[in-house]
């Protein structure tokens, strides 16, 4: 007998679940028979649109609106998750921030906007998860292959990501058995706004695997680490082998 929660009341978290990797994560887990709370800041139409989707087709999802470089709103957004669905059994780390800052215009501010974000807020979402997460819970923090990559230009966004990673492996010692702590490293899972067809082109060229990923890429291996009862404390790379390049 499987020992996760009942899959018609399991209740998922989705940090930045308005746009991009974290939208296609909300709604691929409402598909997978979560119940999902859609978290958003500035993106509140992109989360209202996934909570429509996710309705759509069946399922059962609301938005939930907080700015989590607040050092109240990361805690304060969990309990509001619990009150309104009643438990609590995975929470998806995705909001994040990724800002090119060439080094010297590092400002201690930017730094803050970034390390605010991208590591203490999902630090204060775990710290404050754990004490409603059902046993047999999962949380899955998206890092980037930023933490294993020297990138001159993302320093901060770089030591968020590489610190998110130990973290992962840090909560996963403290809050074993009863959760399971994860992460998630995309590589390119959706081209940059301003990038060209030539740029795009060579991107898939130098990938080992001959294609730039998807976020349908990255919501597998969150269904992975969330099924993987025996697996805590792991972060998976999913960047077509870009890491293996010589």
């Amino acid at each position: 007998m499987s020992s996760l929660p009942d899959p018609e009341r399991r209740v998922a978290l989705v940090t930045g679940g308005g746009r991009r990797v974290g939208r296609a994560l909300a709604i691929g887990l409402a598909r997978d028979g979560y119940r999902v709370a859609v978290h958003y800041n500035a993106s509140r139409e992109g989360a209202a649109e996934a909570v429509r989707d996710i309705h759509s087709t069946g399922g059962s999802a609301g938005a939930f609106g907080a700015d989590l470089t607040d050092p109240e709103a990361p805690s304060a957004l969990v309990r509001q998750v619990v009150a309104t669905f009643g438990r609590l059994d995975v929470v998806v780390n995705s909001a994040a921030v990724m800002i090119r800052m060439p080094l010297g215009e590092v400002t201690a501010a930017a730094w803050d906007s970034v390390l605010d974000l991208n590591l203490r807020a999902p630090f204060l979402i775990a710290q404050e998860a754990a004490r409603h997460i059902s046993v047999g819970g999962s949380i899955v923090n998206i890092a980037d292959l930023a933490a294993f990559e020297t990138w001159p230009g993302y320093v901060p966004h770089g030591v968020s990501k590489a610190g998110l990673v130990y973290m992962t492996r840090a909560l996963a010692r403290v809050f074993a058995p009863g959760i399971r702590v994860n992460a998630v490293a995309p590589g390119t899972v959706l081209l940059p706004e301003w990038m060209d067809q030539d740029a795009a082109t060579h991107l898939n060229s130098t990938t080992p695997l001959g294609r730039v990923g998807t976020p349908d890429d990255v919501l597998q291996a969150v269904r992975f680490l969330l099924e993987a009862t025996y697996v805590t404390g792991e972060t998976i790379i999913v960047d077509g082998g870009r890491h293996v390049r010589l």
